[in-house]
């Protein structure tokens, strides 16, 4: 529900702070008070679009802020979360402020947004039904939304969506395999040559590592031979005369004569000596062994860069890493699969296609039979609601038509409109078109107090609701307006004392001025004060004690 608004340098308002409570709100005021301000500066904070008018004359800028407090689990919640924006004591905040240029800036609990992000929200947790209103009801493309919310079909359009999801990928996969095959086709004889070319080099995946560590190695064989056979010399000598080995061993046995002699100081040296006798017949046995190694086959090096520039050149020509050619094989070989059992696999998909469609046609049969008894039901009950509006003559018709296939979608195939004749004997048409202004608001409010129990929004605004209409038709309106707020916020800008007489905060709009500046102002009415303005209502600009009786039997 709205919990406050507070307006500073709009229009006629230098600043205005309004609480309001649950239940029945009614705004009331002579024409031209301002009560459109009131209107135009919380559509306003809702992300409504920002002029230059509504700054106040000689003023820098204008601001409004509207808090609210959404119901645990409301649908906004969901949206704030998307855009990381966390509640505080359970309220939300919203905040606009324009420059007399006419640019904006707009807050959510005091976080920059866009002014859509403020527009989406505000849609979620209050609706205003004017005259001329195009949103809400008005709107056909939600027709089909508000007659679900009321059959509680939820869970049959929910499966419904996982079908249609499983259908359009079982199509969307058909597609692609026929494509696939059609591109396959084209290219067989190149693909079924390319095969023959990979399979006759047989890539092996790591393969290309492997030849290039060889090739490397068998092309510097000559110095590397060179290199360890002069390196076997330096530690072996000449004939093996000499040499580092040798050296070592004389060394050992010359300090080996007197380490009796030194006691254990000689000890380290000798064992080091000794260590480095081992490593150095390790290094000798494994350099021999390498040297026999390298003892190349010229035939196997030029096996090798045979292989080697085959891989070369069979990824250029396929415009590939050489090192990717065996998934390229693969590929290939795929493709070339698909040709010889692709139609065996395009009727496997079309089965597959089939068989969700079915699913689909059956659980949409399910849902349209689902919503065409409720709104028969829904039909009644608003019918029912509009004599007493002095709407007798006025039908109300749900009207549900199946659309063509292509049109279907995850809610179905059904296209959901609210009708109405105004006439008997009439063709029934859109509501926005067929109704004028007051009957209108009037098919609104009936409509509104059917469905109040499965909306989601919390704050309802009525602009007006009792246009042209006067004594048994107000009264039945204030209290249908009243029936309505049992269920959640509602705020109604009215001139009928029926109307003004059944609300449970009365705020009354007032303008003043000191000759240079004009000044909107509201009042919250005590009782006494709300018997005055009712009377005002009843009689007009003198208040006569018949207009106070008349008021005290309206207010009860």
């Amino acid at each position: 529900m709205l919990l406050t608004l507070t307006i500073s340098n709009v229009v006629l308002i230098d600043h205005l702070e309004l609480a309001f409570k649950d239940g029945l709100c009614v705004l009331t005021g002579e024409t031209g008070a301002g009560k459109s301000i009131l209107l135009d500066s919380l559509g306003l904070a809702l992300g409504a679009r920002a002029e230059s008018r509504l700054v106040r004359q000689g003023m820098d800028k204008a601001s409004v802020s509207a808090v609210f407090a959404p119901a645990p689990g409301h649908p906004v919640f969901a949206l704030l979360e998307e855009h990381d924006i966390t509640l505080e004591d359970d309220t939300l905040v919203f905040r606009r402020v324009v420059n007399a240029d006419g640019r904006s800036r707009a807050y959510l609990n005091d976080l920059p947004v866009s002014a859509n992000l403020l527009r989406q929200a505000g849609d979620l947790l209050v609706e205003v039904q004017g005259q001329f209103e195009q949103r809400g009801l008005l709107d056909q493309s939600n027709h089909r939304n508000l007659l679900d919310a009321v059959s509680h079909t939820d869970p049959l359009v929910k499966e419904l969506s996982g079908i249609w999801d499983q259908w359009r990928a079982a199509v969307k996969e058909r597609k692609s395999a026929d494509e696939k095959l059609a591109q396959a086709q084209r290219e067989e004889t190149f693909l079924r040559h390319a095969l023959a070319e990979l399979d006759a080099l047989s890539p092996v995946e790591g393969e290309l590592e492997e030849l290039v560590t060889q090739r490397q190695f068998m092309m510097h064989s000559e110095k590397l031979i060179s290199a360890m056979n002069a390196s076997i010399v330096d530690l072996t000598g000449d004939n093996g005369v000499g040499g580092a080995e040798n050296a070592l061993i004389d060394a050992l046995r010359h300090l080996g004569n007197v380490a009796d002699r030194a006691g254990d100081k000689l000890k380290p040296v000798i064992d080091a000596l000794d260590r480095a006798s081992f490593e150095i017949q390790d290094a000798l046995a494994g350099l021999q062994s390498l040297s026999h190694d390298l003892d190349i086959d010229p035939s196997r090096l030029q096996e090798i860069e045979e292989r080697y520039f085959l891989y070369q050149d069979l990824a250029r020509k396929h415009r590939v890493e050489p090192e990717t050619l065996p998934q390229v094989r693969d590929q290939i070989a795929t493709q070339l699969d698909l040709i010889d059992t692709g139609n065996a696999h395009l009727e496997k998909l079309d089965k597959r296609c089939e068989e969700t469609r079915k699913l689909y046609a059956l659980t949409a049969e399910k849902l349209s039979q689902t919503r065409h008894r409720k709104a028969l039901e829904l039909d009644a009950e608003i019918n029912a609601e509009l004599p007493p509006l002095k709407l007798e003559r006025a039908t109300f018709k749900t009207e549900i038509e199946n659309l063509d296939e292509e049109q279907w979608s995850r809610q179905g195939w059904d296209q959901v409109s609210f009708l109405v004749a105004t006439n008997s004997g009439s063709a029934p048409g859109p509501l926005g078109k067929i109704a004028s202004g007051g009957e209108l608001a009037r098919f609104l409010l009936a409509l509104k107090v059917v469905m109040a129990k499965v909306s989601p929004i919390g704050c309802l605004v009525f602009d007006e609701v009792d246009a042209g209409i006067g004594g048994a038709t107000a009264h039945a309106v204030g209290e249908r307006l009243s029936r309505l707020a049992d269920e959640r916020q509602i705020l109604v800008i009215t001139h009928s004392p029926q109307v003004a007489a059944k609300g449970s905060q009365h705020l009354k709009v007032a303008k003043s001025s000191d000759g240079e500046l004009t000044t909107t102002t509201v009042f919250t009415l005590s009782p006494e004060d709300r018997r005055e303005e009712v009377a005002r209502m009843l009689s007009g600009a003198e208040i006569t004690n018949e207009a106070r009786a008349a008021a005290d039997s309206l207010l009860g």
